[in-house]
């Protein structure tokens, strides 16, 4: 498999080097956080001059170094590896397996000469204590699986095999070392059973677990679609025929969200400028293991382009809300009747602002009809975009609406621009 560069996270850590913070890589288990930082980052220090002996790199996930989750043990090792006034990278993988690594963490921002970068899979766990423990002393960097066109970097087929591959199986770099379905299919529901799913029943000592299995099961059947925990909870007393408290499925989505495997999107009133609380969509950050979750069964199109636009749009920095824009019609008796129409995506990043639809087909005028209703009741001038799922020209209407190829929003960095 060819190598795959991750410009974006490299560049990122470079531009945070020697600013006296603690660099926090976060993201789900095996997206490439630990090959970006023993790999490329460390090559990247070496190659620019950094003598190997002042890389300091520590895997905490590995069995050999279990002494080293001992905050005494690790601590005595940095020290004992500085032994002139050079500068030293400190380099820590899957830190929340060490015991009270905020005091170590702290104890290595006192000493002149260190630079410390680390990886972590938990973002409840890291993120509380890098506000409450760092103080404006920690930087999170976080890190996605493969976007598409990371992943065709690699990949060797025409780029419509490509996609239907990466819809499929997703884009966990590990996915592109296998030859054949059944090795991808074995890898993916390997590492869903034995990797996220123990891992969170063990973090969270969770003893009865049919429960979240089966939230798991509802939630990667219905991506997209509008729901929140009450509503699950429902769910599961009227088809399940299973007890369980709203405040128990609300743990169980936290828990999920915290492993990185699920991000939730939450509905924005455009012409009212405010959050509506509930319900919410939920996104699954790897559509490889969300369909694996549900053995392949459900490979519905236009849902997967979708999720997969949310995740481009994630790894590309922007705050995605679902948009609602309230609208007043009237009835065959001319009564008035309040509804809303639904923008899939309110993309934010600082004064940047765009309006996205995901429309998989638009075979039909009445389709092309009811993709722009919601683009059209938005009164602003910011761009209003629909990405169509299969290949097009870039073509723009008398209203200001952009029509986009998939293929082209994926796998131009400016897309947005075009």
């Amino acid at each position: 498999m060819k190598s795959i560069e991750r410009k974006k996270y490299l560049d990122e850590l470079i531009s945070l080097r020697n600013n006296g913070m603690i660099k926090i890589i976060t993201g789900m288990r095996r997206c490439g956080k630990s090959y970006l930082l023993f790999e490329i980052f460390a090559s990247y220090l070496e190659t620019g001059g950094t003598a190997p002996d002042h890389i300091i790199k520590v895997d905490l996930e590995d069995y050999k170094n279990r002494s080293m989750r001992n905050p005494d043990n690790l601590y005595a090792f940095v020290e004992s590896r500085i032994i002139d006034d050079g500068m030293y990278y400190i380099l820590l993988d899957e830190v929340q397996m060490l015991d009270n690594f905020e005091d170590v963490l702290n104890g290595f921002l006192k000493m002149r000469n260190v630079d410390v970068y680390v990886t972590g899979s938990n973002a409840k766990f890291l993120s509380k204590d890098i506000i409450t423990e760092f103080r404006g002393r920690g930087f999170e960097v976080k890190m996605y699986p493969l976007n598409f066109k990371e992943y065709m970097s690699a990949y060797s087929g025409t780029v419509q095999a490509g996609f239907n591959e990466y819809m499929l199986y997703g884009g966990l770099p590990q996915i592109l070392s296998y030859e054949t379905e059944e090795q991808k299919v074995r890898f993916l529901k390997s590492l869903f059973d034995e990797t996220y799913i123990k891992d969170i029943k063990d973090r969270y000592d969770i003893r009865k677990d049919d429960d979240l299995e089966e939230l798991i099961n509802i939630m990667a059947s219905g991506i997209g679609a509008l729901t929140n925990p009450n509503k699950l909870a429902n769910t599961f007393r009227s088809e399940k025929k299973s007890v369980i408290s709203y405040d128990t499925v609300k743990d169980y989505i936290d828990y999920l969200c915290d492993s990185f495997l699920i991000e939730k999107s939450t509905r924005y009133d455009i012409k009212g400028k405010r959050y509506v609380n509930s319900p919410y969509k939920y996104y699954f950050m790897d559509l490889g293991l969300r369909n694996a979750r549900i053995n392949f069964r459900q490979s519905e199109k236009s849902h997967l382009m979708e999720n997969m636009i949310y995740n481009e749009l994630r790894a590309r920095g922007f705050n995605v809300d679902v948009g609602v824009v309230p609208v007043v019609t009237k009835d065959e008796n001319g009564k008035q009747q309040r509804s809303s129409l639904e923008v899939d995506f309110i993309c934010n990043l600082g004064s940047k602002r765009y309006y996205i639809q995901s429309a998989y087909r638009m075979e039909s005028d009445e389709k092309i009809k009811q993709e722009r209703a919601s683009l059209l009741k938005v009164d602003d001038s910011f761009k209003k975009i629909i990405v169509i799922g299969e290949e097009s020209p870039v073509t723009r209407d008398e209203s200001g609406i952009t029509t986009i190829s998939i293929y082209d929003f994926l796998l131009k960095d400016n897309s947005l621009e075009l």
